[in-house]
């Protein structure tokens, strides 16, 4: 019998990476799963192929999100785990940064992240479990990415808020945060090949371990949280990130 049989799931971003290894996991440990993206056509081939159901959804947009309860109350009744995945990473030095750089990362990252577990926890089954997805950026001082981590930063505060706050109704929040992994997100941060290569050149010399992390490596933490062997952990952070918070990250 699988960790999660009976149980229903939703997983924002779930089109690729840690969201798309996370959903195959859940499946796999007997979830009915639910995944969001933005991309319809990737969407609705990936729902294909893993056995999900999928939702177009922007979660910077709020009626989106009120689409997308609606739509998982009309299909399932209840939600038993909610993974926040879905965000968008874009580095830039502080003396750069516009408004609209900044607007975006929180809109999404912060926000759209809010108010999705706002909306949902009317149909959350109590006993629950929500689980962020941070990043260890939030914690390392790496150097560029001020708003991004600022936006990790602010969910690690709402985790341990929020696991007060529904703690009478027995939902567990926790938050897993990554190291460097080997998702899409790393071709999206608008550096060249030659920028790119460097940049995990530097990270693998920082990560204890020596090497990015797989999607599959972070979708076992998350299960782990989501299902009942996490039973007594709540507002927790997880560090997945091969020893790199033991290993500061320098210019």
């Amino acid at each position: 019998m699988g960790k999660l049989e009976k149980k229903v799931a939703v997983i924002t971003g779930g089109n690729s990476g840690i969201g798309y290894a996370t959903a195959k996991e859940f499946v796999a440990q007997g979830a009915s799963v639910i995944i969001t993206g933005r991309n319809e056509e990737l969407l609705s081939t990936v729902s294909e192929e893993l056995g999900v159901t999928g939702f177009v959804s922007d979660q910077s947009i709020l009626t989106d999100i009120d689409q997308l309860v609606g739509d998982v109350k009309n299909k399932y009744g209840k939600v038993d785990v909610l993974f926040l995945n879905a965000g968008v990473a874009s580095f830039m030095p502080l003396e750069f940064a516009s408004e609209e750089h900044f607007d975006t990362l929180y809109n999404t990252n912060v926000k759209g992240v809010y108010f999705t577990i706002q909306k949902f926890l009317p149909i959350m089954n109590d006993g629950g479990a929500i689980i962020f997805n941070t990043s260890a950026n939030a914690s390392v001082g790496m150097p560029n990415t001020s708003v991004y981590a600022s936006t990790k930063a602010a969910l690690l505060s709402i985790n341990k808020v929020l696991a007060t706050e529904l703690a009478p109704r027995k939902i567990r929040v926790n938050a897993i945060s990554p190291g460097p992994v080997v998702t899409p997100v790393y071709g999206k941060l608008g550096l060249s090949q030659e920028e790119l290569e460097g940049f995990s050149t530097i990270l693998n010399k920082k990560v204890l371990l020596g090497r990015f992390g797989q999607p599959e490596e972070i979708a076992k933490g998350v299960l782990y949280i989501a299902s009942d062997d996490a039973s007594y952990i709540t507002g927790t952070e997880l560090h997945i990130d091969g020893g790199i918070l033991v290993n500061t990250v320098i210019g």
